[in-house]
């Protein structure tokens, strides 16, 4: 900006002095042809000469009319391609909207304390974007973010628009204080955004989720607008993504409970205040002990017990994740001394998969405790591989070269189990406990049992049937060809301090 203002600074003096001068010569050229005109031939020599001097300013005047021209149209020029730049620089190359920093700009400018403008704010994230990149190639996940601006800037030409990362937007309405009737505008969004459009030359129907807050009534701060959005945002993603959520107050209590749980979680991890719980895994003739599951518990010295189903997900949104993983696994390693018992499975999120790390420091730890990796078995969720990026494959291939078994658990409550297991390397597939709690009363149920374990003798792998309560499932799963079993029928999780003081250990207690 100091730079343009000292350029026209130039320019006008250069033109100043230009035009002083010119009129100089021009009066003083008028004066001296006024004089000869009165004087006799003889006297008017020297003003002849005169004349002919204040032709010369002339000439010069012209050169400078002419230099301050060019300078002018160079400097135009100078200043059209530095708007351009600026203009280049402050858009995404991919999608053409707004840089995050250009974006949270313009949006200060509209919401701050006493701003007497309304402003709807909309925070979008395109769903599964991971997926369409790896089925289809990154152009198609690139062909799939240029259609959803499309849709926006059709359905949304007054707003402005952000690129605030890979995949999340910011849309930004001035004027806008209707906050139901956003929430309307971004369900037509959804709706248009799902309807089956060319993606990478395959017919595909998208979904994004989206997050709304308004100012002034949310809040008057451009950064809590942004971030009050993004709660309501990840409120939905939690809620099964496709969606749109408009923030409430109530959500800042949602987040003060998640900040509260990692902050004593923390803690809990570095002194150690967590516990193992320990449920048996039991063989074809449900009575033959075969391993242990590993289940994480905490029991806050205030809040009493914790479900892994509040500090999980907490963890995962964190590098708590990788702690809590850590501590899980070297506890368990530590343990299958006591337990007494020829292998351990341990749970493994697929947020610690993706740390391009996980297999190096999985390896670390079992070598620190000493323990036997043919004597532990990782479970994933089905989840994993289908939302593969590469690293999580890498991870397990490194991990089960050392003699680590993988487990899939909770199979078949996903949504593309046979492509899973066409595609993954596995040791053991468990049955998600929705088929076995219905097998005796839903004969479809029980025809995918039997498939599911047909399947697994032909590959070959074992089958373990999860969340067996009856002891009609549980032969129903034997006749079915299940090689192992899990259930409270047979044995309910305990810390292993328990298992110990049971004449028989584990056996015992289950029968």
């Amino acid at each position: 900006m100091r730079s343009d203002q000292s350029l026209s600074n130039i320019i006008d003096a250069y033109r100043r002095v230009s035009v002083s001068v010119g009129g100089l010569v021009a009066a003083l050229l008028l004066l001296i042809v006024a004089a000869i005109a009165l004087l006799p031939s003889s006297e008017a020599r020297p003003l002849q000469m005169l004349v002919v001097a204040a032709g010369l300013g002339v000439v010069v005047l012209i050169i400078l009319r002419l230099g301050y021209r060019a300078m002018r149209l160079r400097i135009e020029q100078a200043d059209t391609e530095k708007r351009a730049g600026l203009a280049s620089a402050h858009r995404d190359a991919l999608t053409g909207v707004m840089t995050r920093s250009h974006f949270l700009e313009n949006l200060k400018r509209s919401v701050y304390h006493g701003s007497s403008a309304s402003v709807g704010y909309m925070q979008v994230d395109m769903d599964n974007l991971k997926i369409i990149n790896d089925l289809n190639g990154h152009s198609a996940g690139d062909a799939a973010l240029v259609h959803l601006i499309d849709m926006v800037t059709r359905l949304m030409p007054g707003a402005f628009v952000g690129r605030l990362g890979g995949d999340e937007f910011g849309i930004a309405i001035v004027g806008h204080d209707n906050k139901l009737a956003l929430k309307r505008l971004g369900d037509t969004l959804l709706a248009q955004l799902s309807e089956p459009t060319l993606i990478g030359g395959r017919r595909l129907r998208l979904s994004a989720t989206v997050g709304v807050a308004m100012s002034p009534q949310d809040t008057t701060d451009c950064n809590e607008l942004i971030s009050k959005a993004d709660l309501a945002l990840y409120k939905g993603k939690r809620n099964g993504r496709a969606c749109v959520v408009a923030f409430e107050e109530d959500m800042l209590g949602d987040e003060r409970h998640r900040r509260f749980v990692e902050r004593e979680l923390r803690a809990a991890i570095l002194m150690n205040e967590l516990e193992l719980y320990y449920q048996p895994v039991f063989a074809a003739d449900g009575v033959t002990l075969r391993s242990y599951e590993a289940l994480v518990r905490w029991q806050h010295r205030v809040r009493g017990t914790i479900s892994p189903v509040q500090f999980v997900p907490v963890a995962e949104q964190s590098d708590l994740i990788d702690k809590l993983g850590d501590w899980v696994l070297r506890r368990a390693c530590l343990d299958l001394a006591a337990l007494g018992t020829a292998s351990v499975a341990i749970n493994v999120s697929a947020a610690q998969l993706r740390r391009p790390d996980f297999a190096q420091r999985f390896a670390t730890i079992v070598a620190q405790t000493g323990a036997d990796p043919h004597q532990l078995i990782v479970e994933i969720t089905e989840t994993v591989p289908l939302l593969s990026s590469g690293t999580e494959m890498d991870n397990l291939s490194q991990v089960r070269a050392t003699g680590v078994r993988v487990a899939i658990d909770d199979f078949g409550a996903g949504h593309a189990s046979l492509q899973y297991l066409r595609a993954f390397t596995f040791d053991i597939i468990k049955i998600d406990r929705t088929y076995v709690s219905s097998i005796a009363s839903n004969r479809m149920d029980a025809m995918i049992v039997a498939a599911i374990c047909e399947i697994a003798r032909s590959l070959p792998v074992e089958v373990i049937a999860e969340g067996v309560e009856e002891h009609e499932q549980l032969a129903l799963l034997q006749a079915a060809g299940c090689t192992g079993f899990q259930g409270y029928l047979l044995g309910r999780p305990q810390p292993i301090r328990l298992w110990q003081t049971q004449p028989g250990g584990a056996v015992a207690a289950a029968a």
